[in-house]
């Protein structure tokens, strides 16, 4: 099975691996979980279950992906997930906690904007189930996407296409999949480029955080876990609520698509590069005195 593993990883072209690995990983939590139906799991279910087990298929295969592919050491280090320079990284939990706030401030701005412009009433409204739900989507979604594209996918094209097109790339990518294409040409525009914009944010927070993960965790989890509670009751959307203010979407609006979702954004994209230059700066001093 290693060795099989290891032809797998080390195919030419290089990139070949990199393009194969997620659709046979679905592949393969997709066959594991039809079985499941003979035992009770519900149809509709397969999708979300095969989902699963092809992530938990993925986090078991990194450690060889990364010895292998990478020639590194400790996998969960450069994964970004443990602490590879204890005392230059943040620890997990305050790293992630700045992305939360992050998020909660974003997310306080489109909404400060809605409730001035009248498109909105709040509610405050929210009960036990949707808060514990709303802790899943955080550190499900967050972990899992972030994992993905924040440190596998950006590290893979890092390493073919150096690391400015690889932030592109994996932008690009981010936007590309979770952009809903049954929406009208300008709504789709918007979504597009607010979701490029949210992938270089997230990519730029971990440079900030000196390769950890968990500040893209906090970030990105709290921002999916913030609006569904928003969603669920804290804010009630007016039905005549303009798209260009909300984001596309319909009833089930992405704010990141709106205008003050991107110029949010792009603030936080100019705040973040200064801070990853100013944090540059000293290691390249230490360098030069060396």
């Amino acid at each position: 099975m290693q060795k099989a593993l290891n032809r797998f990883l080390l195919l030419q072209p290089e990139w070949l691996p990199t393009v194969l690995f997620i659709p046979l990983l679905y592949a393969l939590g997709w066959m594991a979980a039809v079985p499941l139906t003979l035992v009770g799991l519900p149809t509709d279910q397969v999708s979300l279950t095969g989902t699963v087990l092809s992530f938990v298929l993925f986090i078991a295969l990194m450690p060889r992906w990364v010895a292998v592919r990478w020639s590194a050491e400790k996998p969960w280090a450069t994964l970004g997930i443990c602490r590879a320079n204890p005392q230059e990284q943040p620890a997990p939990a305050a790293a992630l906690l700045k992305g939360l706030l992050i998020a909660a401030g974003l997310l306080t701005v489109i909404t400060s904007v809605v409730l001035i412009e009248g498109s909105g009433v709040w509610r405050g409204e929210v009960d036990g189930s949707h808060f514990a739900n709303a802790v899943l989507l955080c550190l499900g979604v967050g972990f899992a996407e972030e994992l993905i594209f924040r440190s596998w996918l950006w590290a893979e094209l890092n390493r073919m296409m150096g690391s400015r097109r690889g932030a592109v790339a994996q932008a690009s990518i981010f936007s590309l999949v979770h952009t809903r294409f049954n929406l009208g040409l300008g709504a789709m525009s918007g979504l597009l480029i607010g979701l490029f914009l949210l992938g270089m944010v997230l990519a730029k927070q971990r440079q900030a955080d000196l390769g950890s993960l968990w500040g893209c965790i906090g970030l990105h989890g709290g921002l999916v876990a913030g609006w569904f509670l928003l969603q669920s009751g804290l804010l009630q959307l007016s039905t005549n609520a303009p798209s260009w203010l909300v984001g596309p979407g319909g009833s089930a609006p992405n704010p990141l698509g709106g205008a003050v979702g991107l110029i949010s954004l792009l603030f936080l994209l100019l705040i973040q590069r200064t801070a990853v230059a100013k944090a540059a700066r000293p290691a390249t001093g230490a360098r030069n005195a060396s």
